[in-house]
């Protein structure tokens, strides 16, 4: 399951909750709980999936594993629980589209393309998206920016806004992130089980400058959504990150070739993408 990656998760739906509250009178606190539950297991069944793959694939034998990636190591360890694995990733999945149905049902259809989305998603992240190098990028930050932040706040407030399609940027730009440098380590596996993403076609180097970019980007959604009064001034206590994003983007270019020195960066990288939708979120909830 990866427990410790999925505290991602409720920083997203967070988001979504604040969208809400901001732009609604009141909100259901049963659907938010349900919402939340819902984007748990949807997150605990890819990595469960995910685990499965690449123990199948020989990837997790190949990789540099560090804290921050490369897999847990566990099928390593104990291969006979492959099949538990699979086991965990289906029934999380159940559970995710048990939710969604439900939800189908008392807020309407329109909630539906986000719904069969997050189900190809999850079911086609490792298998599918890993081969093709844009849909590698951006599929992570579709599922916990746009999928999460807009699905919640349209099951609290039965429809879409401008506010919640803006506050999803931000998980949306950082997730992406969060993907792009935890392939840095594991170019050579990744290259050898057929995986093709931005760090194998163009190297570490020019992948580093595009990891500072969509940094960048993620920010820049809060100050626009501030700027066209989608988002409330508050929501700027965000920016906070930045304090660890400029030396974190610098010493990822000047270490993008040596794994050993980029480690610490992944754990500030984490740090900032928990931290940030988090903080958008806190003021999202003040405003």
């Amino acid at each position: 399951m990866r427990l410790p990656f999925v505290i991602l998760t409720p920083a997203c739906v967070l988001v979504g909750l604040g969208t809400a509250v901001w732009s609604a009178e009141e909100v259901n606190y049963f659907y938010f709980i349900l919402a939340l539950i819902g984007a748990i297991a949807a997150h605990i069944s890819v990595n469960a999936f995910n685990e499965y793959f690449d123990f199948k694939s020989e990837l997790d034998d190949r990789t540099y594993r560090t804290p921050f990636s490369g897999g847990s190591g566990t099928l390593q360890e104990r291969p006979e629980l492959a099949r538990q694995t699979l086991a965990v990733a289906i029934a999380a999945i159940i559970i995710t589209a048990l939710i969604g149905l439900y939800f189908l049902r008392v807020r309407g259809n329109l909630l539906l393309p986000l719904g069969a989305l997050g189900l190809l998603i999850i079911i086609g992240y490792t298998p599918w998206f890993t081969q093709n190098p844009v849909l590698c990028l951006i599929v992570p930050g579709l599922a916990f920016g746009p999928l999460m932040v807009m699905g919640t706040d349209f099951v609290l407030t039965v429809g879409y806004s401008w506010t919640s399609l803006i506050a999803s940027l931000v998980p949306f730009f950082l997730v992406n992130d969060l993907l792009l440098l935890n392939q840095f380590p594991d170019i050579e596996a990744d290259q050898s089980v057929g995986r093709r993403h931005f760090p194998i076609l163009l190297g570490r180097r020019v992948s580093s400058l595009i990891y500072g970019t969509i940094l960048l980007l993620a920010y820049l959604s809060i100050v626009l959504g501030v700027t066209l009064s989608h988002l409330p001034p508050t929501s700027l206590i965000g920016l906070l990150t930045l304090l660890i994003a400029l030396p974190v983007t610098i010493g990822v270019y000047r270490s993008a070739e040596s794994v050993e020195k980029l480690v610490p960066f992944l754990g500030l990288n984490v740090i900032i993408i928990l931290a940030t939708p988090t903080l958008v979120a806190i003021g999202l909830l003040l405003g």
